[in-house]
Order: structure tokens, then C-alpha cells, then sequence
């Protein structure tokens, strides 16, 4: 039974001559397809794997190219606080600055523009805030306008420029100095989260807003991690500050719930003050100059006392253009033949004391101004007297013209502003009442100085045999080994030289 059973189950293999070649056959040409499909498969899969490799390389590379270039004006992106009803007298100060194609941006208004003509090429173009009158905003002495400008920064984001390393924000009677403003950019990782600005120059506008924040009208840099996250909470966050008076307090205030802390730049100027301007612009810190707040406020008188307020920042912006690094950089130097000391902010102004002063005072701003709220003080720098008598003052010279010089120099000139200086009786003075022009030669200043430790550069008066009396040559050169502007005398008290404690 067992063997009948194993010979049931047993099925032999065909015994036929024709089927066996053909089963060879099929075999051979299965077993070739499916050779031919696996080569296909290996081609196929190290090509696309190639192409993966290739096209994350390229990218890689694009990416590391891009990394690795240096920051300039195209990595920035500016958003201008505006207004359709103030935007057609405060536009020539964006124009000032603004360089189509170069840089870029735009102006937020409120709503359309009411012009008949077509919008200049000069100007940053425009685009049209969205609608925040849901927003709450109960501050009952402000303007709801604070809510949308605090939301340029989000708007600009969500635009989704590419290759944006930096979203500046600024007011629209702001005037920027942009190659200075990349200089200072650029030494901040763009890949970091950073909230770049100033503080206000009055110590009561401090204290009403914050020391901690960076104030709009000056400018606002912020990175574009920091914007990232900043989108993301920025309208729950405006509407937790409701209270809040303005726009940057508010900005202020949810930058500081990420975390982030200011970084403080000194050459983001807000210009909280009234007045004249000359004294503090005439004692720039030694820092790039960035920007310039209030320019067209009536309670800041004009930067050149002679010209109009729009006039005067076109001058300065002229001598700018010729070299921007070095724009209102203050050096200070003494004429020892005659006992002279000189103030020199390159790009502005000259203030001559015939006396020798020490440097500390003339590093100090000349009080021409006084706080936002028209008080005396406080200002977060200090300040010396500004003396109106007629020998106790000094001589003020203000930009003329600015041309360049073929040594890779320029030549600065300075004039007297007619009947801007009374006259003192005094015989000291005599000479130098008859100086009428100051002129000042300058290599170009490089941007890199700016990543160098920094430091006043020093100036030294040229007395030349031939020279006319009426003219005062001065030049500006970095400082040698061991100088230092030190007058030659001792004073122990810290007051002024000999010459003008006798006329006091």
C-alpha cells in the first residue's frame, strides 16, 4: 500500500523530444528579460541617484555661494512707514537716498495715492497696507496708524522676496545712508536673530518708550530669522499691547518676547530734539553715519543754519556721495603757531576756537538743542555750554563744496556763514574773525576701517609760507604710533585754556 501510494504521487517529467528545447528556449529568453530589466533598474536608479547628487550639489553650492558673499544693498529690504497725505511733501527726502534698481523695498501707505500722473521711477514703489481696523488700539492720545506701521515687518516678510538677509524699517521723512548701513550690517550674521537700532537722544522720550527698544523714526534693522519668528506673533502680540502709544513700542515690546535683546548701533540717529542740530551733528561719534530722523519736523531747525532744511541735508548728502564712510566723522586738532583749537565733522561743519581747548571738551556736542519736550536736559550724552557771547563762541564754518581729487583724495571747503558770527573785541579773535574759508583734504575713508577697532582720525593744520590769511588748510589722516591730541599745557582744574578763563 505504501509503495502504490509513493507511485501515485509521483508525476515524471514529460519524456518529449520537441517540449524540452522549447522550455530551454523560454527559459533563456525569460532569465535575458529579466537581466535586461535589472540592468535597466540599476541604469535607472544611478540616474536618478546621480541627478539627486548632482541637483543637492548645485544647490548646495548656490546656497554656499550665496553664504558666502558679503553682504551689500540687494540683501536688504526696506519698508517705509507712510501716508497718502504725507507721502507728496516728505517723497524728496526718499529720493535723497532712494536708488532705483539698486535698492530695494516700498513705501506702506494707507490708502492709493491721489495723483494724476504716473508714479515716479525715483520713488520706492508702493503698496497698500491691509485693513487693521480690527486691531485694538486704545492708547486715547496716539493714532490706530501706529498698528499698521508696526506691521511693515510682517507684510514685508510675507511678500517672499528671495535672498532678504535684512528688513529695514524706517519713516517716510526718514533719510537712510545705505552704503554706511550695509557696512554696519554686514558685521552681524544674518543667520542669527537681530534687532539692529538706536535710542532716542532725549532721556524723557527713553523713559516713555523704552531704552530697550530701537526707535522707527531712526530705523529699525531686523534679521530675517528674527522676522520669521517675529510673523508669527506679531498681530496676537499687537493686540496684547493695545495700550501702547506707538508703532516701535510695539515692535519693541514682541521682540522682546522671543527674546531677542537690541543691539545698539550709534549711527542711527531718531533726532528727538529741538532746535538746532548743528552741535550734535558737529560731535558724530565715531561710528558710520546710518540715518537721520525729523527732517522735515518744524520743531528741528535746519542742519546748515543758512539754508533750508531740505537744501542742508542735500549738501551733506553731496559730500556723502563722495565718501560715505567718512561723512560727519569728527577730528580735532590745534593750530600751535596761533594757539588755535579746530573741531572738524567732515562733510559739515568747522568750529574754530581761537584758544586751545582740551579734547574731551571738543569731543563733546555743543548744546544748540534742546529735548523733545523743549526741556533743557536730560540727553543720554553728555553736553558743554553753548555760549552765545561773542568771545566765548566759536567760529562756525559750514560745507560749501566738495570735489574730488585725482590722488584718490578729496577736498573739502568750508565757508563762513555772513553775519552768523558777531564780532568780539577781543584781539585774540582778530585773526581769526579773517579766516573766511577752511579747506580740508582727505584720502577716501574704506568701509573695512569700520571692523577695526575704532578710532578718531587726526588732522593736522597746514601753515604753508605762501598761503593767503583768509584761507586755513587742514588735513585728515589716520593717526601715527603714540599721537594724541594733547594740548600743550596743564590744567588741573579741567576747565578751559588760560585765554578763556581770562575772558570769562
Amino acid at each position: 500500500m505504501k509503495d502504490i501510494s509513493l507511485r501515485k504521487r509521483y508525476v515524471p517529467f514529460p519524456n518529449n523530444g520537441k517540449l524540452i528545447p522549447k522550455l530551454r528556449t523560454i527559459f533563456i529568453v525569460k532569465s535575458f528579460l529579466i537581466i535586461i530589466c535589472l540592468v535597466a533598474s540599476v541604469s535607472l536608479i544611478s540616474y536618478a541617484y546621480n541627478a539627486v547628487v548632482v541637483t543637492n550639489k548645485l544647490v548646495v553650492e548656490n546656497i554656499s555661494k550665496e553664504e558666502a558673499e558679503e553682504t551689500n544693498i540687494s540683501h536688504i529690504l526696506f519698508g517705509i512707514g507712510g501716508s497718502a497725505k504725507t507721502w507728496n511733501n516728505r517723497s524728496r527726502y526718499s529720493e535723497l537716498w532712494w536708488r532705483p534698481k539698486v535698492t530695494r523695498g516700498f513705501v506702506w501707505l494707507d490708502e492709493n495715492p491721489q495723483v494724476n500722473e504716473p508714479w515716479p521711477d525715483t520713488f520706492p514703489s508702493y503698496r497698500i497696507s491691509q485693513d487693521t481696523s480690527t486691531f485694538k488700539y486704545t492708547c486715547w492720545f496716539g493714532d490706530r496708524s501706529a498698528v499698521r506701521i508696526a506691521r511693515i515687518v510682517k507684510e514685508s516678510f510675507e511678500l517672499g522676496l528671495n535672498n532678504v538677509r535684512w528688513f529695514v524699517m524706517g519713516d517716510d521723512d526718514t533719510v537712510f545712508f545705505p552704503e554706511n548701513l550695509v557696512t554696519v550690517l554686514a558685521k552681524y550674521d544674518h543667520n542669527q536673530m537681530y534687532y539692529i537700532g538706536g535710542n532716542s537722544e532725549s532721556v524723557e522720550i527713553n523713559v516713555f518708550g523704552s531704552y530697550s527698544m530701537a526707535f522707527g523714526g531712526g530705523g529699525i534693522a531686523i534679521s530675517y530669522p528674527l522676522a520669521a519668528e517675529l510673523a508669527k506673533i506679531l498681530d496676537g502680540c499687537i493686540n496684547r499691547y493695545h495700550y501702547l502709544f506707538a508703532s516701535d513700542q510695539k515692535i519693541g515690546s514682541c521682540v522682546a518676547e522671543i527674546g531677542v535683546s537690541l543691539t545698539k548701533e550709534l549711527g542711527f540717529h531718531q533726532m528727538d530734539i529741538q532746535g538746532s542740530p548743528r552741535g550734535l551733528l558737529a560731535a558724530h561719534p565715531v561710528a558710520p553715519l546710518v540715518s537721520m530722523h525729523h527732517l522735515d519736523v518744524y520743531m528741528l531747525n535746519s542742519l546748515i543754519p543758512s539754508l533750508s532744511r531740505f537744501e542742508s541735508v542735500k549738501k551733506v548728502i553731496k559730500a556723502y556721495n563722495k565718501d560715505p564712510s567718512r561723512t560727519l566723522q569728527h577730528s580735532l586738532c590745534y593750530d600751535l603757531k596761533r594757539n588755535w583749537s579746530l573741531s572738524v565733522s567732515w562733510g559739515f561743519s568747522i568750529q574754530l576756537y581761537p584758544w586751545l581747548m582740551n579734547a574731551r571738551e571738543l569731543e563733546m556736542p555743543m548744546q544748540t538743542f534742546k529735548t523733545w519736550k523743549g526741556s533743557e536736559e536730560p540727553f543720554t550724552f553728555n553736553t558743554r555750554p553753548n555760549n552765545v557771547e561773542p568771545c566765548k563762541s566759536p567760529i562756525e564754518y559750514y560745507l560749501d563744496q566738495v570735489v574730488d581729487l585725482p590722488n584718490g583724495e578729496t577736498l573739502t571747503s568750508y565757508s563762513i556763514i555772513a553775519d552768523s558770527n558777531k564780532q568780539c573785541e577781543n584781539q585774540n579773535y582778530r585773526p581769526a574773525l579773517a579766516v573766511r574759508m577752511v579747506n580740508v583734504t582727505a584720502t577716501i575713508l574704506r568701509p573695512q576701517v569700520w571692523r577695526q577697532a575704532p578710532r578718531r582720525q587726526c588732522c593736522e593744520v597746514i601753515n604753508e609760507e605762501d598761503s593767503i590769511e583768509s584761507n586755513l588748510h587742514i588735513r585728515i589722516r589716520g593717526c601715527n604710533k603714540w599721537e594724541s591730541v594733547t594740548p600743550p599745557f596743564y590744567d588741573k582744574y579741567g576747565d578751559f585754556a588760560y585765554f578763556q578763563r581770562m575772558v570769562r
